[in-house]
């Protein structure tokens, strides 16, 4: 009689050591918000803008500007599909509970909204790209109403990226009816606008993102009792609970994309929550990001989408009609941009141990992340630049600013002249 006693008291032990979640920065975001779980699946947050005042005498006339596209189905709806088959086949022998039916509810509407469409731009996606077109429109009217009326704008060949080009840019032309917007996509723009990893730093990273994998336990028990009646019957529709867990975070992940707002990451464990997520980060911080283990290699081949923002604002600078540069891509070049150009939090070089837990991805590339590069002049046409990453105000620690966020763009020029080129 005994061992039945002990037996539950161990597994209840178990079960609350395996439901620590540390206090890092991840944690905490997820808390506070958690669809942020979701890493670089996580839909665009407009949060209210706020502008430092440039200093005395300085305008701004032109932007250049790189997004990534918006939110967007998966690149796999299997996992979906898996979870539902599972869901379907216990709702039919009765065993699901309420809130089983509710995440099989969901996980139909995910399914309808994926539609056998792998990675294609949602109305959300272009919602958030007409969105953002609109706020940086008025956030700096001058740009476009008192200088140049001609936009460039150039997107990767993927139809997400042009769906997202067009919905951005199509917002600024009812904004401004006498805006000269040119379109243009092609594989010479994918030299730099979608520029990223490479199999060797894949290859280079796996074993780290595999170690780390292999330390992440879950607890398979908890989620059962919320979904079915009998959670021994379980085994029954899915063979691994793990399994299901996982299925049913990618759908979790997926709700925001479809403007879903329940939120299944509730009937998982937090541990298993966090643990997910930050292994996607993970996976962006190594590949793409400043890491020890490979940032030597990745952050320099942003170095071609760079002089093509140097080149072409040194035009304009010149006296080139034209308002703005725009590129739409995606996450993992804009990432490595961002870290080429030092800017504050995403670039820091740590290895994966310091990173993991601190580096939170949804912050730096969520769907529709954007760098924007507001140039600014005076009388006398010295040039100051300020750098909003996914519109907010962003430093770089490796330069003296002029004042507040605004840098000389001449001391940009020659950081980037001393980075390694690829």
């Amino acid at each position: 009689m005994k061992k039945f006693l002990i037996l539950p008291l161990l597994l209840v032990t178990l079960i609350s050591v395996a439901q620590t979640v540390p206090n890092t920065p991840l944690s905490r975001s997820i808390r506070e918000v958690p669809q942020r779980a979701g890493a670089n699946l996580h839909s665009f947050e407009f949060a209210p803008l706020s502008d430092t005042p440039a200093p005395k005498g300085y305008k701004p006339f032109y932007i250049s500007h790189y997004g990534r596209h918006g939110s967007r189905s998966s690149g796999d709806g299997k996992q979906y599909a898996r979870l539902e088959k599972g869901l379907l086949a216990a709702q039919k022998d009765g065993q699901l509970t309420p809130d089983g039916e509710l995440v099989l509810s969901v996980t139909e509407r995910v399914i309808e909204g994926h539609a056998g469409m792998n990675g294609h731009l949602t109305p959300r996606g272009r919602r958030e790209h007409a969105t953002l077109a609109e706020r940086m429109y008025r956030r700096y009217p001058d740009v476009f109403r008192k200088g140049s009326r001609k936009i460039f704008a150039a997107s990767s060949t993927v139809p997400r990226c042009i769906v997202s080009m067009t919905a951005f840019t199509n917002r600024l032309m009812t904004l401004q009816k006498d805006l000269e917007i040119d379109l243009d996509t092609g594989e010479n723009f994918m030299e730099y606008i979608g520029r990223g990893d490479t199999q060797e730093i894949r290859d280079r990273n796996k074993p780290k993102l595999d170690s780390l994998y292999k330390t992440y336990t879950t607890d398979t028990t908890a989620i059962l009792p919320m979904l079915f009646k009998d959670p021994s019957c379980a085994h029954k529709y899915f063979h691994s609970i793990y399994r299901m867990e996982r299925y049913l975070f990618s759908t979790a992940k997926a709700t925001d994309a479809f403007d879903i707002e329940e939120d299944l990451f509730r009937f998982l464990p937090e541990e298993s929550v966090y643990n997910w997520a930050n292994h996607s980060a993970m996976y962006i911080f190594l590949n793409h990001a400043n890491s020890l283990e490979s940032g030597d290699i990745r952050v320099p081949r942003a170095s071609r989408l760079a002089a093509d923002i140097i080149a072409r604002a040194d035009e304009v600078i010149a006296g080139a009609p034209r308002a703005a540069d725009l590129r739409f891509g995606h996450d993992w070049p804009l990432v490595g941009l961002l870290c080429y150009l030092g800017l504050e939090g995403v670039s820091e070089r740590m290895s994966m141990e310091q990173a993991s837990g601190k580096w939170v991805a949804s912050q730096y590339t969520p769907f529709a992340a954007n760098l924007q590069i507001i140039f600014y002049r005076n009388k006398k046409q010295d040039v100051l630049v300020k750098f909003l990453m996914n519109e907010k105000e962003t430093l770089i620690p490796e330069l003296t600013a002029v004042e507040g966020p605004y840098y000389r763009w001449s001391d940009v020029k020659a950081m980037c002249a001393q980075r390694k080129q690829l």
